[in-house]
């Protein structure tokens, strides 16, 4: 069976309660439920809310490299903390803050695999209380936009076919059925998906316990829509969470060389005047025959 290609990326829920106190570690929970965290956490971890923390509200983007660098350092963290981030929804807001993390250069930011989903099943100690954090410097390298799609680049990829297009929204979303997931305000004007993009759902890649399904079987699920790694990927749902955490699978466990997020995703796509989209599920599969 073969092994995920960057495996330090991923910690468990017993090497998290084993660092829970490790003064070299910082432990942080980002959920799509903010008020989850209040409710029993990690003992030790901090909280980071997605939507007043982890973005600029005004400019409708994610963090500048001064806003991040002010929000590291708040949360005790220098450059050389070990950060491992978890959350709700099978670590969906997670893998958000671990990509603008690598964005700005952290060098060793994880995932806890399974999220609070897995760390609440297996009964494991939950905190109430916020940690005292001891603020820190912090410098963060300019970003690395290779790791993120803007929209001119997602429009010449689509004009070109020069990318495989990854829309992890639900089926319904995809076809144009709704616009958003049951409760979560974000929207657009119009339903349906890029043209050409293939669908693969996020909750694909991972287990009835919130873990990462293995290798072979992420290898299996992508290659089965043409998606191999053999040329550029980019990853897009309604606001960037949810492909952040396709983004995820497809770079750091799969090892994909060339794969980015597309944030703007359909919040962008579905407003834009004169931009081209499909519905329904068998457009995609038209494009593949």
């Amino acid at each position: 069976m073969a092994t995920y290609a960057h495996p330090e990326t991923l910690v468990s829920t017993d090497w998290a309660a084993a660092h829970a106190t490790d003064p070299e570690v910082r432990i942080v929970e980002v959920d799509v439920d903010t008020k989850a965290y209040d409710e029993g956490h990690v003992p030790g971890a901090i909280a980071w809310a997605w939507n007043s923390q982890l973005c600029d509200t005004v400019r409708r983007d994610i963090l500048s490299k001064q806003q991040f660098e002010e929000l590291m350092a708040a949360s005790g963290i220098t450059p050389a903390t070990t950060v491992v981030i978890y959350g709700d929804n099978n670590n969906w807001f997670a893998a958000w803050a671990f990509w603008q993390a690598k964005i700005y250069g952290h060098h060793d930011v994880r995932l806890m695999n399974g999220g609070r989903k897995k760390w609440l099943a297996e009964g494991r100690e939950l905190a109430t209380g916020t940690p005292h954090v001891h603020r820190a410097h912090y410098q963060a390298a300019d970003p690395d936009l290779s790791l993120r799609a803007f929209l001119p680049q997602v429009q010449a990829a689509v004009s070109a076919h020069a990318a495989g297009l990854v829309d992890v929204r639900s089926p319904q979303e995809f076809s144009g059925e709704i616009l958003a997931p049951p409760g979560l305000p974000e929207t657009c004007q119009r339903g349906g998906h890029i043209p050409s993009a293939r669908s693969i759902p996020w909750g694909k890649a991972c287990n009835e316990d919130g873990t990462f399904k293995t290798a072979d079987e992420l290898r299996a699920l992508y290659a089965a829509e043409g998606i191999d790694g053999s040329q550029p990927v980019i990853a897009y749902c309604r606001i960037g969470e949810r492909s952040s955490h396709s983004w995820f699978v497809l770079k750091y466990l799969l090892g994909f060389n060339n794969v980015t997020n597309y944030d703007g995703s359909w919040t962008e796509w579905g407003n834009l005047v004169g931009a081209p989209i499909e519905k329904g599920a068998a457009a995609a599969a038209a494009h593949r025959s």
